[in-house]
């Protein structure tokens, strides 16, 4: 086990750094200069700027101190916004992004779960038909249709109704979180469903199914402890992924209902050319993905123990 976690510890180290490569070339391949596009700065804000990041030093030694930095956990300082460093900008926000986050992932994998086990057992009826069709709405609708839509709905709730029973947007409360994580988790909810409904058909037909019914095995007890057991853990094996996904890629649905995430920084940052901004928030989603990919790699070895990950 060990020997796996280091081997794959050190894949995600070299996969943070190809992504910290990639998107400092791809910034500074972008047209525009980061410390003008009309902000206010000083000359002499401007040359302490380009002295701390060697802006005006060859493109290989801007590189050489993006990575020392880097090494130190310095993403630097934002250019837009006047004395604030991204490490601040990620320490605040992010905790939102993560709320956030982890609501739709909840949301998503226990619906993703119940849904594609429903669908298996009412395989070809009403109930399978039913939960098909709205998993295709899921995952062929955006997002930020999806957003757009719970922001009309609510607001056309909360006027029949001549009170507030759900923000339409901001943060604060557990009220602002539901429909927003209802919303992010939604297209992941319906991957799972399709998912756990394959899985699940597949281990119905298995050798060992059919034996404890022959054996008079009771039907809740297979269910629980054979069927659900078993399919659940290609839903665990991408879970990983998904989970990482949703807490970084709200950035338009925090936008949507004006929640002040990491997402919406991100985007602002894109928008105004912010180098710094946009590079430090990308290599450390980059390296929050790998870290929940080798997470559950390592859960999926401990889930199931016919898995060896040494091999």
């Amino acid at each position: 086990m060990w020997k796996y976690f280091i081997k794959r510890l050190l894949q995600g180290v070299l996969t943070v750094w190809f992504i910290a490569t990639a998107t400092f070339f791809a910034m500074h391949n972008v047209p525009g200069d980061p410390l003008s596009n009309d902000r206010a700065m000083t000359e002499i804000t401007r040359a302490n700027l380009e002295a701390k990041y060697g802006l005006d030093q060859p493109l290989f030694t801007q590189y050489t101190i993006f990575l020392g930095n880097l090494l130190q956990g310095d993403f630097g300082i934002s250019f837009t916004q006047e004395n604030r460093e991204v490490n601040d900008i990620i320490r605040e926000h992010f905790p939102v992004s993560a709320i956030l986050g982890i609501l739709a992932v909840i949301f998503a994998a226990t619906g993703g779960v119940l849904l594609g086990a429903l669908t298996a057992l009412y395989r070809n009826r009403l109930p399978d038909y039913v939960i098909m069709f709205l998993v295709i709405l899921g995952i062929s609708v955006p997002s930020f249709v999806v957003a757009a839509l719970s922001q009309l709905g609510l607001v056309t709730l909360n006027t029949a109704l001549g009170r507030t029973i759900l923000p339409v947007a901001g943060w604060g409360t557990i009220l602002h979180m539901l429909v927003p994580a209802l919303v992010l988790g939604l297209s992941t909810m319906a991957y799972l469903t399709r998912l756990m409904r394959s899985s699940m058909l597949e281990v119905t037909s298995s050798d060992y199914v059919r034996t404890a019914k022959s054996k008079g095995v009771p039907a809740t007890r297979i269910f629980t402890h054979h069927q659900l057991r078993n399919a659940v853990l290609p839903v665990v094996t991408v879970l990983g992924p998904a989970i990482a996904a949703i807490t970084t890629g709200g950035f338009v649905v925090e936008l949507v209902f004006a929640i002040p995430g990491l997402g919406r920084y991100f985007v602002e940052a894109v928008q105004q050319l912010d180098y710094t901004v946009i590079m430090g928030t990308t290599v450390f989603y980059g390296a929050f993905l790998v870290f929940m990919v080798i997470l559950v790699d390592v859960v999926y070895g401990l889930i199931d123990p016919r898995v060896r990950l040494e091999q």
